[in-house]
């Protein structure tokens, strides 16, 4: 199967007390990498963005559209400390399950290309997210274009840690 690698810039804004990426900020980068591959983007102005750059990027965003995108679960493991980089991180993605509205998005956050046997995973989280026709703001099915664009990227989901039962 495959995976997507998206790079995703860090603000400085994005670092805490701690001196590291904040929770709420990974989730804010997860969002901007899962925009960035699964919704059309019109083309730049100047020319150098055009539409599909991703083949997964099928749904429509922003007024007008028809279709809406709930986020109807999330789930992140942090593993080790992000500290602010002048180099962006990648995120790297694929689907963990395509239901019949819902799809998991799996992630992996990482400081280079998995290939690279020192790259490190800094998170892995899961996105569960609902497709919404918005004129009803009912739960859609997906369309065979979607199931057949995004098909090739589903694999195994992300296996989260679980704390032992008390």
């Amino acid at each position: 199967m495959a995976r997507l690698e998206v790079p995703v810039q860090l603000r400085w804004s994005d670092m805490d007390a701690y001196a590291h990426v904040n929770n709420v900020e990974m989730l804010r980068l997860l969002e901007e990498a899962r925009i960035e591959a699964f919704w059309r983007h019109p083309e730049a102005q100047d020319g150098t963005r055009p539409d599909g750059t991703w083949p997964t990027a099928v749904l429509d965003a922003g007024p007008g559209a028809q279709t809406s995108t709930l986020v109807a679960r999330q789930e992140i493991e942090y593993l080790v400390p992000l500290g602010y980089r002048r180099s962006p991180v990648l995120v790297e993605m694929w689907l963990g399950h395509l239901g019949g509205a819902s799809l998991d998005v799996c992630y992996e956050v990482r400081d280079r290309p998995a290939a690279d046997p020192g790259s490190t995973v800094y998170a892995r989280a899961t996105t569960t997210l609902v497709l919404v026709d918005t004129a009803t703001g009912r739960p859609r099915r997906l369309g065979d274009a979607e199931r057949e664009a995004w098909q090739r990227y589903v694999e195994e989901p992300v296996r989260h840690r679980r704390r032992p039962e008390a």
